[in-house]
Order: C-alpha cells, then sequence, then structure tokens
C-alpha cells in the first residue's frame, strides 16, 4: 500500500465541524483547545456554532480547516496509519506543510491565518471573479482564457472537465460565454470574494514573503506536493514555491496522476468536505480513495484500510 494524505482546501467549511471529533476523542479536544489559545480566538466556538459569515471570514476558515485536517491526520497516526507522501489543495498545502513536519502545528494556524488576512486585503475594492467551467478539456479552457481578453486565467485544473478560471470580472464572464459556446457543459461562477491564484494577486504574494519570512521551516524527511510544480517540493524552495502559490494555478490533476504514475493506490483525503475524493473518482476510479472528517467517515475509513 503507497499512501497518499490530502488535505482539503478552502471552501469545504460548514458550522458544526468537528463536533463529534471534540466529543469522541481526547486528542481532538486538546488540538481544539490548543488551537483557541493559540489564535486567542473562539475558534471552536465559530466552527460548532458559527455564525456563518464568522466562518467563512477567509482569516477564520484557513485556521479552522488546517486545524480539522491535522486532527484527522493525528487520529489516523494513532491507528498506524502514516502518510508515504502528503498534498493539499491551495490552503491545504499548509495543512499538508504541518502535518509533515515541515511547520510547527502553531506556526501553521497562525500563518494560514496571517494568509487569509493578507488574501482579503488584497482583494477589498478588488473587481475579480472566479468560475467553473465543466465539460472541456484543459486545453480548450485555455483557448478560452487566451480569447477573452483582459485578465483571465486558469487557476484550479482540478480533475477531467472541470477547471476553475480566475480574474477581471469583465473577463471571467467573457470567457464564460466563449466556454459556453465551445461546448461546455457548465460555466458557473463562484461565491469567492475575489480572483484567487491569477495574477491579480501578485502583491498578495509579495506580503505573504514578509509573514512567511518570519516562519521558521523545520528539517523532515516527508514527502509534500508543491501546487505550483505538481512534484514533490525541495525542502529550500518551499517558501519561494508558497509565494507562486497565491498567483498560480493549483495543478491538482497533474499532482494526483504523477503520484499514479509512481505506485499510489491509496489516497486518503483528511478535514472537511469530500471534494478530493471526488476528484480522484475522475481522474482514476480503480484506486482507493476515501475521506475523514467526522466520527463515522474516520471509523469506516479504517475499517476500509485496514481491511
Amino acid at each position: 500500500m503507497k499512501t497518499a494524505v490530502l488535505f482539503a482546501g478552502q471552501g469545504s467549511q460548514f458550522i458544526g465541524m468537528g463536533k463529534d471529533l471534540y466529543d469522541a476523542f481526547p486528542l481532538a479536544k486538546e488540538i481544539f483547545d490548543t488551537t483557541n489559545d493559540i489564535l486567542g480566538i473562539d475558534i471552536k466556538k465559530i466552527c460548532f456554532e458559527g455564525p456563518e459569515e464568522e466562518l467563512t471570514k477567509t482569516e477564520n476558515t484557513q485556521p479552522a480547516i488546517l486545524m480539522m485536517s491535522y486532527i484527522c491526520y493525528k487520529l489516523l497516526e494513532q491507528e498506524g496509519i502514516k502518510a508515504d507522501v502528503f498534498g493539499g489543495f491551495s490552503l491545504g498545502e499548509y495543512s499538508a506543510l504541518t502535518a509533515a513536519g515541515y511547520i510547527s502545528y502553531a506556526d501553521g494556524v497562525k500563518l494560514v491565518r496571517d494568509r487569509g488576512l493578507i488574501m482579503e486585503n488584497a482583494v477589498k475594492g478588488m473587481s475579480g471573479a472566479m468560475a467553473a467551467i465543466l465539460g472541456l478539456e484543459d486545453n480548450q479552457v485555455e483557448e478560452v482564457c487566451a480569447k477573452a481578453g483582459g485578465i483571465v486565467v486558469p487557476a484550479n485544473y482540478n480533475c477531467p472537465g472541470q477547471l476553475v478560471i480566475s480574474g477581471e470580472l469583465s473577463a471571467v464572464e467573457k470567457a464564460c460565454e466563449l466556454a459556453k459556446e465551445a461546448g461546455a457543459k457548465r460555466a458557473l461562477m463562484l461565491k469567492v470574494s475575489g480572483p484567487f491564484h491569477s495574477p491579480l494577486l501578485k502583491d498578495a504574494g509579495v506580503e505573504l514573503a514578509k509573514t512567511l519570512d518570519q516562519v521558521t521551516f523545520n528539517k523532515s524527511n516527508s514527502k509534500v506536493l508543491s501546487n505550483v510544480t505538481a512534484l514533490i517540493h525541495n525542502p529550500e524552495m518551499i517558501k519561494n514555491l508558497l509565494v507562486e502559490q497565491m498567483y498560480s494555478p493549483v495543478k491538482w490533476r497533474k499532482s494526483m496522476e504523477n503520484l499514479l504514475s509512481e505506485g499510489y493506490d491509496t489516497f486518503i483525503e483528511v478535514g472537511p468536505g469530500a471534494t478530493l475524493t471526488g476528484f480522484m473518482k475522475k481522474i482514476n476510479k480503480e484506486v482507493k480513495s476515501v475521506s475523514i472528517g467526522s466520527v463515522e467517515t474516520f471509523n469506516n475509513a479504517i475499517s476500509s484500510l485496514k481491511s
């Protein structure tokens, strides 16, 4: 069994997330309570009770999802299941680096809270948007973006037939029209606060670099995938690539295809939701792919992985 553990991205959060884990596992309770102390906010209350507008603030969402994902991975470790490689989608790359030991847990949750604030500040007053294009090949979407005019680029290469674009609102809308003309099944504007993973976030990358310079990166022998390259991180390049990640596309499909070509056959998604598991079913439905984000899914996954 060659096991990849995959960490959820932003957008998978929901009110009540982690409550059953908190009640069932002392480890989960300890990490929730510690995170409250580290951040100086009641992240537990925000996760369990909301309100929705508090949880969906990027500076709250990011540490909340990292915390949830980290708890789920630590519960896996308690069962003797460890990652041969770590991967994470956008925000999830930080969760992966934290679980892999490159960043301490305290630094990890503080870092993604700062990242969230940087992203929100960067897009204030900006007329940007993102849209999901369904039913076209990647190269067709790339052509559509090139023809749309203005700034619009592929932002998330998710899985076959699903690519997210990002950029100036007018350019994204034009690209959606062109995608439909090219035969897209759907071109759906997303409910996001800005044009993430596009060149419009380059200034945010500069700000993030300053924050990353204050973080100590530890030595680790663990393998972690880079969203920017779709390859295993060179530890000396992690900071630079995290800055690039802010304004570069997430090469998720290529990352997973690279792991499949290397013989990985077990993919475990940790954190709220099951988005990455859904992507894997479209990339390769033959491999074992499970998600863990609750007591029920944890128990089901452990039973499946140990059978």
